[in-house]
């Protein structure tokens, strides 16, 4: 969710373990390729180093809006902090993900009282970020070739830079295997999509959901569609309105 404009500014070989909503807070910043970098690096942070955290107080002396690697990748990563902080707290994300927690809830029974909640959480990004991809798929090529023209160890660097703990290799390594493996694609098909989501339960160490899973995600892509207008700032999220303001910002 890019929501807030800001105008200056299990990691695997193989298969990676990072979906969440990348596209949603990237996607208004295609042509500023590390400030879309830094949109997704509390993502990738969270897959491969869950103890460092980036933090608004460290984060935010370093986006001067200098148009330096640094401050590129520092202001989006406000971008993230700020997007997730309006989303999370909207209505329409709180009775979205509840109505998503009660599907899973029926499918899975009662033999867990955390995981239905918090797969209707993660469940309502992912198909938001699906929807938004399948509403603009050439932005997605266009998302996937502006990441392409980042270096991830200057990534890695700039990172260690804003926070109290320094991340390691991994990062890097991570954002490699993000950039060539492409999978917010997965995200158009129900049986990738629970892949991805079991990625995710592993990684937190929880329970995975069952293949028969599939119908409630389903069911779920059509809750989220009707509920897209108010889960997302009136911000026409298309291709053509985001190159029309593009166009008129050069």
């Amino acid at each position: 969710m890019s929501i807030v404009n800001r105008d200056s500014e299990t990691m695997g070989l193989g298969r990676t373990s990072v979906a969440m909503n990348y596209f949603a807070h990237g996607m208004q910043y295609i042509d500023r390729p590390y400030f879309l970098a830094g949109t997704a690096v509390p993502d990738w942070l969270s897959a491969v180093d869950r103890k460092v955290r980036m933090r608004t107080r460290y984060v935010a002396p370093f986006a001067d809006g200098s148009g330096t690697i640094q401050a590129e990748i520092a202001a989006g990563v406000l971008q993230h902090l700020e997007d997730d902080q309006w989303f999370h707290r909207t209505r329409a994300f709180i009775e979205t993900s509840a109505e998503l927690a009660l599907l899973f809830r029926s499918a899975l029974g009662n033999e867990d009282a955390f995981r239905p909640g918090l797969l209707g959480h993660i469940v309502t990004e992912l198909i938001l970020d699906g929807i938004l991809i399948q509403q603009n798929l050439r932005l997605l090529d266009d998302y996937y070739a502006s990441l392409q023209k980042i270096n991830a160890d200057a990534v890695q660097n700039a990172v260690n830079r804003m926070t109290q703990h320094a991340t390691t290799s991994r990062l890097a390594t991570l954002i490699g295997s993000f950039q060539q493996e492409q999978f917010l694609r997965d995200y158009l098909d129900p049986t990738q999509l629970v892949y991805r989501l079991n990625q995710v339960m592993r990684r937190i160490k929880l329970k995975q959901v069952p293949n028969e899973i599939e119908d409630v995600i389903k069911t779920a892509w059509s809750v989220v569609t009707n509920q897209i207008g108010h889960l997302l700032p009136n911000i026409p999220f298309t291709t053509h309105t985001f190159n029309k303001t593009r166009n008129s910002s050069t």
